[in-house]
């Protein structure tokens, strides 16, 4: 049996789809993808109760994985933390090492990085653009999620999701 390929999920993006209040609709947007979050993301994205309960009640159908890096990885960990945080730092070090697509929205840090390294990179807006054309989100309740996620103070641009241009083919 065929090992299905894995997205790797960064702090952003769960805070995004948690802000949103739509957390566990991650799983139906790729279901021929296993999902996993890496216990340094699960670390930094838990620090507040409220995301702790809503993630835990969704984590039993994400994988969940301890990050040891082993070998040549060590050291990249290591050169990465001089750069990136910690979750951006084993995320990519993961995909690299295990050939994964990495779903992060960190686009100024990391991008030049995944594509250095062969790393496919699915942002917020890319899980919410597939969401959008899976009919799994219409547009109204796309537009409600990058309002939601904005007045909770994160980052994301206002776009026309119908118009969305997205460089990622899943």
């Amino acid at each position: 049996m065929a090992t299905k390929t894995k997205i790797v999920l960064d702090a952003d993006v769960i805070i995004h789809f948690v802000k949103a209040g739509v957390f566990s609709l991650l799983l139906d947007i790729f279901p021929e993808y296993e999902y996993l979050i890496l216990d340094v993301v699960y670390a930094e994205v838990t620090k507040h109760h409220s995301t702790k309960v809503q993630i835990d009640n969704t984590l039993k159908f994400f994988g969940s994985v301890k990050f040891v890096p082993k070998g040549a990885s060590i050291i990249e960990y290591a050169r990465l933390l001089r750069t990136f945080g910690k979750g951006e730092s084993a995320c990519m070090v993961y995909c690299r090492d295990n050939h994964n697509v990495l779903g992060s929205s960190n686009l100024r840090d990391i991008k030049d990085y995944c594509t250095a390294n062969g790393i496919t990179l699915l942002t917020t807006l890319d899980f919410l653009y597939y969401a959008y054309i899976r009919k799994k989100m219409t547009k109204v309740e796309c537009d409600a999620f990058i309002e939601e996620v904005i007045s909770k103070d994160s980052k994301l641009p206002r776009i026309d999701i119908s118009q969305y241009h997205c460089e990622v083919i899943v």
